[in-house]
């Protein structure tokens, strides 16, 4: 089988369930900058950072693809069967935030992202998900979006910072605290 299909040099493209759409449409924008932010995900898991964290990022892949799925298929048209989520996947993000907060200091300011390429890596994909989540806002706007799809990279983006703190205090890097000027 061939990567490439041809299908798609006009500008169009095709939801699970066979709806042509331009390659513009904020349903490919939703599902698209899902994917760039498992790739990121992907880069973070590649970093020296805790067994325990890779295979909790390992995870979210997982559960990236499945709101990939969900965003990528035409609701009115798709016959397919989509795996969803569940609010454990939720509960999940929630109580892995919650044992690191048990571990890191007080969050007292606004953190400056950098520090290494880890803590770097999270904060990108902390915006990224941002990013997904805005567009999916967008889309549910007019279009049919399961609700757990939203809350889940509303939890993610948390968790992505909250793990980008982790790994700072991990490796010993001192937080990069925002301090304006006045």
């Amino acid at each position: 089988m061939k990567i490439y299909t041809k299908t798609g040099d006009k500008g169009l493209t095709s939801l699970i369930g066979g709806t042509r759409v331009p390659k513009h449409h904020i349903r490919i924008e939703s599902y698209g900058t899902v994917d760039e932010l498992n790739s990121w995900v992907g880069l973070i898991r590649d970093q020296d950072i805790a067994e325990h964290d890779r295979e909790i990022l390992k995870q979210i892949q997982d559960r990236l693809f499945t709101i990939g799925s969900s965003l990528a298929a035409d609701p009115e048209k798709s016959k397919m069967v989509i795996p969803d989520l569940h609010p454990e996947d939720i509960d999940l993000l929630e109580k892995e935030m919650d044992a690191m907060n048990e571990e890191l200091p007080e969050l007292r300011h606004f953190i400056l992202p950098g520090g290494s390429n880890a803590i770097s890596y999270c904060h990108i994909a902390r915006c990224v998900c941002r990013r997904a989540e805005r567009i999916t806002v967008h889309l549910a706007e007019d279009n049919p979006v399961d609700e757990r799809v939203i809350i889940y990279l509303n939890r993610l983006s948390d968790y992505l910072f909250t793990l980008g703190r982790r790994i700072a205090h991990q490796q010993q890097v001192p937080e990069n605290k925002w301090l304006p000027r006045l």
